[in-house]
Order: C-alpha cells, then structure tokens, then sequence
C-alpha cells in the first residue's frame, strides 16, 4: 500500500510519516509540504491513501480534492477542530485531530484495512447537525453542513442531496443515511425520501389521513399512511 502525506508543518509532517511509516501494510511512503504540488504528486504518486491536511499553502486541502479526477481514501488532519469534516463519499475514511495520537491513528488505520477487505462497520458513526460533509458529483464538489440539508431522495442505488439549489447524487443508500443522521431533526416520509423538518413551511392533512408537506423551496412530499401516524404523534399534530 502507497501512502502520501500532505503537510506544511515539517515536524508535524515527520512526526506522522514516522508513525505511519510503521504499519506493516505500507510498502512506501511520500510527502510533500504545500498544497500547489499535491494534486501533481497525486496524480504522479497514486498512493493509496492520503493523510491530507487542510490549511495548506498554495492551495488548501479542500482545493486540492477538487482539482482531482478521482479521490484516493483520504484520512484529514488539522488542528482546527472547526473543520469537523465527515463525508458521504466512501473515499474519506477519517478525521484526525492534531496532534494526532498513535491509539487514534490505530484507528483510522484499522477503518482503512477494514474497507479494503470489503468490511463495513456495522455501527457506523452518527453525524451532528453542525458538521461539514464533503460531497462529490461528477467533476463538481461541495462542502455542506448537515442541517443544511433539506431532503434526501433515494435513486436506485444513489440519493440525492437537496441543498440550496444543489441536488448531487452520491452513492450511498437511504437506509444507512437514516442510520447515522440525528434522529429528530430528519423523518423518513416514505420508503424513498427523508427529510430536514426545519425545512417544512407546511402540511396539510388528506381525506385518508395520509400527510402532504411543502418544504420551503416547495418541494411537495407526500408521507406515507404508516409514517403520517408517527410524524403527527411526534409533532403533536
């Protein structure tokens, strides 16, 4: 396995190639130290997992990705806990604070060796309201908080993300974004949508029961039978 590490900081930078110089899976290692030379080095190097930090010179982390054609797993590191920056795209593996300790880096670690097995966590981490998601569609991409999000729409083996004028595609099913959303402030409507309920402006009420909502963008929604009965238990309609 190719690793390449992205860091201004040359201490911080030989502190981490040290560390992960270590595991037995990594057969070679570069780094380099600002971000105009990384996506060359990237596209030159292709390792197979970068360790990627944020505030670089040149260009910052976020360009960086960007620029690329095809991100390779990427490990973030600042230290700037601000940028808690999770990701919908199976290419972010992690997220490490610095100074990045070695039972964290162990960590990060195992997730990457686990994917490459094909292995899933099978309780994957439940992402906040106030976090930052990287999201990728084609050659254009967005870093977008979360409750910033106001629906999600399952399409076949994607779902697409509406968020401000936006509606990308990314690969992951519906079921398991339920699954590590914050509970309360996203419903699942019906089988192939889920929604931000801050974004709800209104709801009205069918002969049968069921619920139609109008987001504030004014997209229509309909709730299924089942899922109406929940939504007015739990909002005291």
């Amino acid at each position: 396995m190719k690793a390449l590490v992205i860091e201004d900081s040359r201490l911080a930078r030989k502190e981490l190639v040290e560390m992960v110089s270590k595991f037995l899976e990594i057969e070679e290692l570069c780094e380099i130290g600002n971000g105009s030379e990384a996506v060359e080095k990237i596209k030159e190097f292709k390792p197979d997992i970068i360790f990627l930090d944020i505030h670089l010179p040149g260009k910052s982390g976020f360009e960086v990705l960007e620029e690329l054609d095809f991100v390779p797993p990427v490990i973030f590191t600042t230290a700037f806990d601000e940028y808690a920056i999770k990701s919908f795209e199976y290419n972010a593996v992690d997220y490490l604070m610095k100074p990045i300790r070695k039972e964290r880096l162990e960590k990060a670690m195992k997730k990457l060796f686990l994917r490459n097995l094909g292995i899933q966590s099978s309780s994957p981490e439940k992402l906040d309201s106030d976090q930052q998601v990287f999201v990728r569609d084609g050659d254009r991409c967005w870093f977008v908080k979360i409750e910033d999000i106001r629906m999600f729409e399952s399409v076949g083996n994607y779902t697409r993300i509406y968020f401000n004028s936006e509606k990308p595609l990314i690969l992951k099913s519906l079921n398991y974004l339920e699954g590590i959303l914050e509970d309360k402030r996203y419903f699942r409507v019906n089988r192939q949508q889920i929604i931000n309920v801050k974004y709800v402006e209104s709801i009205a009420t069918g002969f049968n029961g069921k619920l139609r909502i109008t987001m504030v963008s004014g997209e229509e929604v309909d709730v299924s039978r089942r899922q109406s009965t929940e939504f007015k238990v739990l909002f005291s309609i």
